[in-house]
């Protein structure tokens, strides 16, 4: 049996407030304590644990995140109507647009301690 994420731990200065801000995007409920962390159940069993970093010096990391169409259009939803900033690349070069990669939808948003989030709708190929 392949290796399957079971859960990652996302540092952060607020543990609840980014763990709150990413459930809130996917429509999640609210994320549960489970000892120092936030925790944000997702599907196939990955948990998402935010955890206070101990300074502002920490790694930011990319999550990307496969969901489907109808969900995608309730994501882009919730962040135009935050007015919150998206873009259709990882490195930020195109603003207040998606992407259409491998016939799906892309996005990617910053959430409040700079991890770079992507919804997907169509997983990447690579040959």
């Amino acid at each position: 049996m392949p290796a399957r994420l079971d859960h990652t731990i996302v540092h952060s200065r607020d543990r609840f407030a980014s763990a709150r801000f990413l459930a809130e995007l996917i429509g999640e409920p609210e994320p549960k304590p489970f000892g120092p962390f936030a925790s944000l159940p997702l599907a196939g069993g990955v948990t998402l644990d935010y955890l206070d970093a101990d300074d502002d010096d920490f790694t930011r990391q990319h999550l990307a995140l496969l969901v489907s169409e109808s969900e995608f259009d309730e994501i882009l939803g919730r962040i135009t109507a935050r007015g919150l900033p998206y873009w259709a690349d990882p490195r930020h070069q195109e603003p207040q647009q998606i992407n259409h990669h491998f016939g799906g939808r892309g996005v990617y948003i910053d959430d409040p301690d700079g991890h770079n989030i992507e919804f997907l709708t169509h997983t990447y190929v690579i040959d």
